[in-house]
Formats: structure tokens, sequence, C-alpha cells
């Protein structure tokens, strides 16, 4: 498969630095310190600026002064960042799981796809990345792959007992996976993955970059893209059946709406 071209829409950023009142310093010779921390994920306020970002310390490790708050002063809990929703227009990394931030779930080839199976419900994801020990990509195995058609045909083809039936029997092989070139990746939008999706007809489709050049290169998978994820993420409902078209009919009814 070629590599996507895309042509990038720059989204406009605000950095305007948060001005907060620093607390005043003082003699701290009691070591009876409280803190108290409240934090509830997922709440959401439109009203505040980026942080600042500050260098890095160098040099060996020293502790910071610690203060006693003074009487009188008063302290506020900052509002929680917002998250920028997704949209057709958001840049396409924003729904890709990036490998070097995500730990990839992986299963080696001669496991069976009923261990492959609870690997998916434990990791609550619908794809493995079929492994040997060195981490070299075998393929990709899915949800579907696992519940639909394949393993029963298979098992009568080879006279299989359904618990028999390994991942390598009915995993989708590296060499026939549907591949983006990450550069690309980069400068493209939400809705040129989902086209992309949906031309090749398939759920996933991976990010890969190359270290070197030439016959010497390395390829790495950079990222996955998941059909399911980019609809959960532009707030289509989730299935309890997955169904690839009718995930991306249901898309389409959020894009129209």
């Amino acid at each position: 498969m070629n590599p996507m071209d895309s042509k990038s829409r720059k989204i406009p950023r605000a950095d305007v630095p948060a001005k907060p009142d620093a607390p005043q310093e003082g003699a701290a010779k009691d070591d009876n310190f409280l803190q108290m921390m409240f934090f509830q994920a997922g709440h959401r306020s439109a009203e505040i600026a980026p942080s600042v970002e500050h260098p890095v310390a160098t040099g060996e490790y020293s502790p910071l002064s610690l203060g006693r708050s003074a009487p009188g002063h008063r302290y506020h809990l900052p509002l929680a960042t917002v998250a920028t929703p997704v949209t057709l227009d958001s840049r396409a990394t924003e729904v890709m799981t990036d490998l070097r931030r995500v730990t990839a779930v992986t299963i080696e080839p001669d496991k069976s796809i009923i261990e492959a199976n609870q690997a998916m419900i434990a990791h609550r994801v619908r794809a493995l990345f079929v492994v040997d020990h060195a981490r070299t990509l075998f393929g990709i195995i899915t949800s579907t792959d696992i519940l639909g058609e394949r393993p029963v045909k298979f098992a009568q083809e080879r006279g299989f007992h359904h618990d028999e039936i390994a991942v390598r029997d009915i995993m989708t092989p590296a060499d026939r996976l549907e591949i983006l070139d990450f550069g690309n990746v980069q400068s493209a939008r939400v809705g040129d993955m989902i086209a992309t999706l949906k031309r090749a007809g398939r759920q996933h489709a991976l990010a890969v970059e190359a270290a070197g050049e030439g016959s010497g290169a390395q390829w790495t998978v950079r990222g996955i893209f998941s059909l399911t994820r980019i609809a959960q993420q532009l707030g289509v409902p989730p299935q309890q059946v997955h169904d690839i078209a009718r995930t991306f009919a249901e898309i389409e009814a959020v894009i129209a709406s």
C-alpha cells in the first residue's frame, strides 16, 4: 500500500502564561507538614491557560525550600486543562495509539486463539500484536478474527477443534498489513484516516517509520490506528458487537449531523 499523501491544516494554539501568586516562604522547623490533594478525573473547564515550561535543573540533586502558609493567605485549586475535542480536521496523530507512549499488547504466534481472546478482554483491547521473543512483528490478530467466521472455516478445513487453533492460523500476516508512512501521518487529518480505512475496508492500520536508509533501514511500528477508537473520540456510541460497516455508517451520521 502506498503511503498516504495529505496536506496539513495548522491549528492555532494560544500560549498564554499563567501567573499565580507565589506563597510566602518562611522557616520550616516543624516536620509536621500536612498536604491535602483532591483530584477528580475527567473534570473540565474552559478558563485555564497553558502552563509555562521552565528549563530543567542540572547538576547534583538538591532539595527545594519549603515554606509555611502565612496567616491570611488563601489558596485556590486550579481549573483542569480542557481536552481539545477531536474533529475531522484534527491532526491524525490525536487518534493514533502512540507506541512510544503506550505499551503494545502482544501475544506469541503459537498461543491459542482462546488465550488471545482472554488477553484482549484482560487488556480491554480489540487487537494484539503477534510477535516473537525479539519483538519482531509477525502480524496482528483482532477480535473480529477470533469471533468471526475465520476460525470456524479453518477448523472445518483442517479437522481441528476450536481450542486447537493457534494465533498464527488466523492472524493477518505482517506482509499483508495496511502500512502508513509516519511522515505522511504527521501531516494528515482525522478525516484522512477515516477515508484511508474505509477505502481499505480495514479497522486497523499501522504507522511505521524508518531508521537509516536503503536496504539497511530498520522499520519500527510507531503507532496504530483503530476505527473503534476514532469513532469513540468523535462521539460515536460504542457498539456491543463490533461491525466495520456499521461503524463507518455511524461515523458518517455524526459527520452529517
